[in-house]
Order: C-alpha cells, then sequence, then structure tokens
C-alpha cells in the first residue's frame, strides 16, 4: 500500500512523518557549482525513504548571541528560488520551504504565498531577537497566509528550551499552524517537559495536538558542538563530555541521535502526540554527510509500523 502523501499525513496528525533538512548553496556559488551540489545532492535524497524535504532560510543571528559565532554567516540562495531552479525537476516529493519572514517585505511575502506550488509546504520562522528590525512580524506574517493562502500547510518552530513554549504552540495553532519542527534536540528533559506540558493542555483545552517533528542533527566535531551552542542549543553536560572525550565524535554522536529517537517514540507513543522526525544535514564534510543518510536510513526503520 503507498503511503499517503506529506500534506495528508500532517492534515491527519499521523505519526511516522520522516523528511530530511538541507541548506542551500551559498549565494556566491557560481552556477555551475549550485548545479553540481544539486545533482549530488538528489542523487543522496533518491536513496532515503522519504517522505518529504526542508529547505532552510538562513538568516543572521549574530543580534541574539554577542559571542564570537564560531562558523562566518553567510548568505545563502533563497530556498524557494533554489528549489524551483535547481531541484524540482528531479525531487518528486513535497517541500517544506522556511521563511524567516523578517527578512521579507509584506508584498514580496503575498506574492510568494500566492504562487507557491501544490508541492509546497512552509514554515515560518520569527525575528532571532525581540530588537532585531524586521520587514515583517511573525504573527502579520500568519495573517498573511490566511488572507492569501489559507490551505497552503504552514508550520512552525519549536524550541523546547522556553518554558512556556507548549502556551506559544497553542497560541499558533489557532492561528492556522499545523504542524511543528523543532530545533535541534540534544536533551531530551526539556523535550519531554514541553511535550508533556503540551499534552496536558491540549487535552485541558479539548483540542487535538498537531504532529511535532524532531530534528535530529549529527555533530562531528568540536567546532559543530561549539556552533549548535551557539544557536542556543541546550547540550547536556554529560552529552558534551561523551562526545568531546571520545575517539571518534561523530560515531558517539550517531549512537546518541539513535538512543534520542528511540526514547521519544516510546515517550510520544504513550502519551499519543503525533510525532515525527527531521535528518538535518549542514555540514560540508564527507563523512557527516554520508552519516547523516546512514542515520535517515535508520530512522526510517524505526517508523516502520508507521509507514
Amino acid at each position: 500500500m503507498s503511503r499517503p502523501p506529506l500534506r495528508q499525513l500532517l492534515a491527519e496528525a499521523r505519526s511516522g512523518v520522516l523528511v530530511f533538512s538541507i541548506t542551500p548553496p551559498r549565494s556566491h556559488a557560481t552556477e555551475d557549482r549550485i548545479s553540481e551540489i544539486a545533482e549530488v545532492t538528489l542523487k543522496r535524497l533518491g536513496a532515503l525513504d522519504l517522505d518529504g524535504l526542508i529547505l532552510y532560510d538562513i538568516d543572521d543571528e549574530s543580534d541574539r548571541n554577542p559571542d564570537e559565532r564560531p562558523f562566518p554567516y553567510l548568505p545563502t540562495l533563497d530556498p524557494a528560488r533554489y528549489y524551483s531552479r535547481h531541484l524540482a525537476a528531479g525531487w518528486r516529493e513535497p517541500v517544506i520551504i522556511y521563511r524567516c519572514v523578517g527578512k521579507y517585505p509584506e508584498d514580496e511575502l503575498r506574492g510568494w504565498l500566492a504562487g507557491a506550488g501544490d508541492q509546497m509546504l512552509t514554515v515560518f520562522v520569527g525575528a532571532s531577537s525581540g530588537g532585531k528590525p524586521v520587514h515583517t512580524g511573525l504573527r502579520r506574517a500568519q495573517e498573511l497566509r490566511n488572507e492569501v493562502r489559507p490551505d497552503l500547510p504552514l508550520g512552525a518552530v519549536v524550541i523546547g528550551e522556553r518554558r512556556d513554549e507548549h502556551l506559544r504552540m497553542l497560541a499558533k495553532q489557532e492561528l492556522g499552524v499545523g504542524f511543528f519542527v523543532t530545533q535541534v534536540i540534544y536533551h531530551l528533559n526539556d523535550t519531554k517537559n514541553l511535550l508533556s506540558d503540551y499534552y496536558l493542555e491540549c487535552r485541558e483545552r479539548g483540542v487535538d495536538p498537531r504532529t511535532v517533528i524532531f530534528t535530529l542533527s549529527l555533530c562531528g566535531s568540536l567546532k559543530t558542538l561549539e556552533f549548535v551552542r551557539w544557536l542556543g542549543v541546550d547540550v547536556p553536560r554529560w552529552l558534551e563530555n561523551a562526545i568531546r572525550h571520545s575517539p571518534d565524535p561523530l560515531a558517539e554522536s550517531y549512537r546518541q541521535c539513535m538512543l534520542i529517537a528511540r526514547d521519544l517514540i516510546d515517550f510520544c507513543e504513550h502519551l499519543g502526540i503525533p510525532y515525527g522526525f527531521n535528518i538535518e544535514s549542514v555540514s560540508i564534510r564527507k563523512a557527516e554527510i554520508e552519516a547523516t543518510t546512514e542515520l535517515a536510513t535508520e530512522v526510517a526503520t524505526l517508523l516502520d509500523r508507521q509507514r
């Protein structure tokens, strides 16, 4: 039996969703180089059992963290444009386009919403800090989507470290959000606290929980670990120690990601929260890229009873 499309899986809040996320090439790359990257990417994705692809929209977040950024900020291609020009012909599954809405004037965002194809879904991302100047605020962007394309599936980012995140999730649901994608998870306790609060608040209000897609990302070097922390991801000290002192940090990170996946599946099954996984690939190191595709394959096997 064929698997329903991603839109249907999310609309029906079914568990077992599996997506893979990438960052578009740098904006200064040549057309030849962009085409080369796209060709390799499509070949890699074609071997995976996925429900969809996520394309990230990158923004400068130095306003959120005054510390020196471990990796320099380098602008990337617009994700929707990269998809339409370089991936659409070879990628037949749905694509979730991230939009850092503060970067876009209202008219530009409105135009993109109006032209988004049937294979597209989107996730709106707000400003990285409250004081950052924006063209369009997150709330206004959500209103625009409801005005222009209420049929376009809309997702939102979840940050488990925020104590009131479950209330933010429900507020976003009221504005039309139909699914959630977490930032990278390394701290299971924070995530479980969030899921428990979200479940109980949904029950209290008499609303159905929406699918929560958990992001897993390998950490193959101490530099990557520093960057993850710079982004605001909470990495428990014991896990940092395990990776830092391992003779093979990538293998240790892989092992921990699988343990996290199994634990979250069990926890969501127990509560009755629909779930899925997003396997994130943002590294340019060949070993990490190959390990990430292996991780996606192994997570898919965990989801077989749902797929």
